[in-house]
């Protein structure tokens, strides 16, 4: 049915389009694993990265629900224009703590009791617990 050259041109295509196929899953890999394992996005006080990306302290889990939305919805009215970046238990004396960026690009992590009440607004992406290790660099 094909001749010898119709079937090598149908060979090389099919290998071209399988190697083409493969460097370009090799490369997304690459690209997807180097972007959320850098040292930044792996420490929660790391100086690179988003501190979004960052994983949120032991003892901590991010808020989802009705409880993230009135959390969020007591940050944003204690410092407006905000952006929030996530909403999380706390594990360092209060129940729920919002991280924001303010429009100024800087970061406050605002502490909201259990009546989804502000008790303090704090400079910064929020401290390492003292017992842990400094990041490493």
């Amino acid at each position: 049915m094909f001749g010898t050259r119709a079937r090598r041109w149908v060979a090389t295509a099919a290998v071209a389009v399988g190697l083409a196929v493969g460097v370009a899953g090799v490369a997304s890999a690459v690209s997807h694993s180097s972007s959320n394992q850098s040292p930044g996005n792996q420490h929660r006080d790391g100086a690179a990265g988003e501190p979004g990306n960052r994983r949120p302290r032991p003892g901590e889990t991010l808020l989802t629900g009705t409880t993230a939305a009135k959390v969020k919805a007591a940050a944003l009215a204690k410092v407006p224009g905000a952006t929030v970046i996530r909403v999380e238990t706390d594990s360092a004396g209060s129940p729920y703590e919002a991280h924001l960026r303010k429009t100024d690009g800087s970061y406050v992590t605002v502490k909201v009791n259990d009546a989804f009440t502000v008790t303090a607004v704090q400079s910064g992406f929020g401290a390492r617990p003292a017992q842990s290790p400094p990041a490493a660099n």
